[in-house]
């Protein structure tokens, strides 16, 4: 089949990245060693299901917005596993991520930075969902980490009478700084050690460097943006604790 035959170098090649992957987290004795090659097929699955999905529906704001409510309500659910599942943590990562994206997203189109259109909505929308994902996540991990391993320095601020917030202030401040650290070292280090996908994408597809550049940097800016206040969030949601997080396993 010439769909086949057209496909088989990149399949090759994919398979070939993933067995390196496996093998040198293998030969290291990683634990979870197939999880690169099951998030690739899992990826390139999903992916195959939404570009059918898409070729349709991208023109129509009603799809294109149901769409970005699956992409949202999974990359919610994910966060909160990745911290652990509760209900007060789903609603933790459902309101920061929400109300994150939700300003970023006013910003932008509001101001006219980009176009509002159904196809430009579902790009920076399912860019900057994915990446407010990953730093709330972030958030929620390294501040319940800091607490455990600082937890006498905890202990000492609530002995001399301090709140619990006030007691976690500096490991939450923290925890939101070490989560933006891969969006603010992507963004310094744009043009000059990657070239993100939309922006390469974007010029495949026929559109000038000029107008490639723009909508990159938008990009970028309102990834900072879902992702400051989504921290912050998470951050300040999580700050009261009165008990060790180590304790609760």
């Amino acid at each position: 089949m010439p769909i086949v035959r057209e496909l088989a170098p990149t399949l090759l090649g994919v398979a070939v990245l993933a067995l390196l992957a496996t093998g040198v987290l293998a030969i290291y004795r990683v634990p979870h060693r197939w999880a690169p090659v099951l998030a690739i097929l899992r990826g390139a699955a999903q992916l195959a299901v939404i570009s059918v999905v898409l070729s349709g529906v991208i023109t129509s704001p009603l799809w294109v917005s149901l769409a970005l409510l699956v992409m949202f309500v999974v990359a919610a659910v994910t966060a909160t596993r990745r911290v652990g599942w509760s209900a007060e943590h789903a609603a933790m990562m459902g309101s920061a991520m929400a109300i994150g994206v939700g300003v970023t997203a006013v910003v932008v189109f509001t101001t006219g930075a980009i176009e509002l259109s159904a196809r430009y909505a579902l790009a920076i929308g399912g860019i900057v969902i994915g990446n407010s994902m990953s730093i709330a996540t972030l958030a929620g991990r390294r501040f319940t980490e800091a607490v455990d391993d600082h937890w006498d320095e905890v202990e000492g601020w609530l002995a001399l009478g301090a709140t619990p917030r006030e007691s976690t202030l500096h490991q939450a401040r923290t925890a939101v700084y070490s989560a933006l650290i891969p969006s603010v070292d992507q963004t310094k280090t744009t043009g000059l050690v990657t070239l993100p996908g939309a922006f390469v994408g974007a010029i495949f597809g026929g559109v000038s460097p000029l107008e490639a550049g723009r909508f990159q940097v938008v990009v970028l800016a309102a990834i900072m943006c879902a992702g400051a206040i989504t921290a912050v969030i998470v951050a300040a949601w999580l700050a009261p604790v009165k008990v060790r997080p180590g304790a609760l396993r």
